[in-house]
């Protein structure tokens, strides 16, 4: 049960981010869909983001290289700073330390898991061009990955390894946020084996 701040305004920009824009309201498993947000966010980076390696020239500003994993990495890293701020806004609001409302620890976590699963994407021409070292290309998610990406997710969330408890007492936003990093990160060494195994 949270109780709200006295006399202190709503964050209404902070509350729609950390709930996930409504599905932290959700009356069952809020942070199983706030996961799903996740990966729905992925699915859209992997489908729809030109595919190319570090090493080739995709299409980009001013012709400059923007491989998929370049911009994957700065949505993660965005969704995990905002959330960072909004979660820790709707705490002090709440009052509460980690409100079950929060969900975008859990789309941030998962997204971490998937962040590089650029690699089990199936690759095909979608259309030559004149670019010097390669060509642009997109690729179909594999959905074997995000389901196990989900899944890992979810046990290592709820398992709490070390030292996802211990990052819980953190302080602020950062206690909210760091365990579902943590777990994101287990995931996506767990998504590595599975690879590596050729699952």
């Amino acid at each position: 049960m949270t109780s709200k701040s006295s006399g202190a305004r709503k964050p209404r920009v902070a509350l729609a981010i950390a709930t996930a824009f409504g599905l932290g309201y959700l009356p069952k498993a809020p942070g199983t869909f706030g996961s799903l947000a996740g990966v729905l966010l992925a699915w859209i980076l992997l489908t729809l983001w030109p595919h190319t390696s570090l090493w080739e020239t995709p299409p980009g500003a001013a012709n400059l290289p923007i491989p998929y994993i370049v911009v994957a990495l700065a949505v993660t890293v965005s969704i995990g700073l905002v959330g960072l701020c909004s979660a820790g806004r709707a705490s002090d609001y709440l009052g509460a330390k980690d409100p079950q409302i929060v969900v975008v620890d859990e789309v941030s976590g998962q997204m971490l898991a998937l962040l590089f699963t650029f690699g089990s994407t199936e690759r095909y021409v979608d259309g030559m061009t004149n670019f010097r070292n390669g060509f642009w290309w997109h690729g179909d998610a594999n959905w074997k990955y995000l389901v196990a990406g989900f899944i890992l997710f979810r046990v290592f969330d709820i398992w709490k390894p070390f030292p996802a408890r211990r990052a819980e007492f953190l302080p602020g936003g950062l206690g909210i946020m760091a365990d579902d990093w943590v777990a994101g990160a287990y995931a996506a060494l767990g998504l590595w084996l599975l690879r590596a195994l050729r699952f």
